[in-house]
């Protein structure tokens, strides 16, 4: 048996595995934690109710006065409150500023 023509045959075998790895790389190490990133900010939007102190995505920092469908009112101090969506608010920013605030 020729050398080359078993080097040559399983060339074709390894044109298909080696997409497929790569394919599961990504998945599991991209695309994967994004998805369970985004469910956990779902999750947390979801969860939000009146007085919690939440983090905006810009840093922005206040308490939750009011809640409509798609809009939080925050209250920024006593008598300032500004509109943002409901997406606006970052669970990673607020477990950030809650922990440093124990500490």
């Amino acid at each position: 048996m020729n050398l080359t023509f078993i080097l040559q045959s399983g060339g074709g075998a390894l044109s298909f595995v080696f997409p497929a790895l790569m394919l599961g790389f990504f998945y599991f190490f991209f695309i994967r934690p994004q998805i369970k990133k985004q469910k956990e900010q779902a999750t947390f939007s979801d969860s939000l109710k009146k007085g919690d102190e939440v983090v905006t995505t810009s840093g922005i920092i206040g308490n939750i006065n009011k809640l409509e469908d798609n809009i939080i009112t925050l209250e920024l101090d006593s008598k300032t409150h500004i509109r943002v969506v409901k997406g606006a608010i970052s669970k990673e920013m607020t477990d950030q500023y809650n922990a440093a605030k124990k500490a």
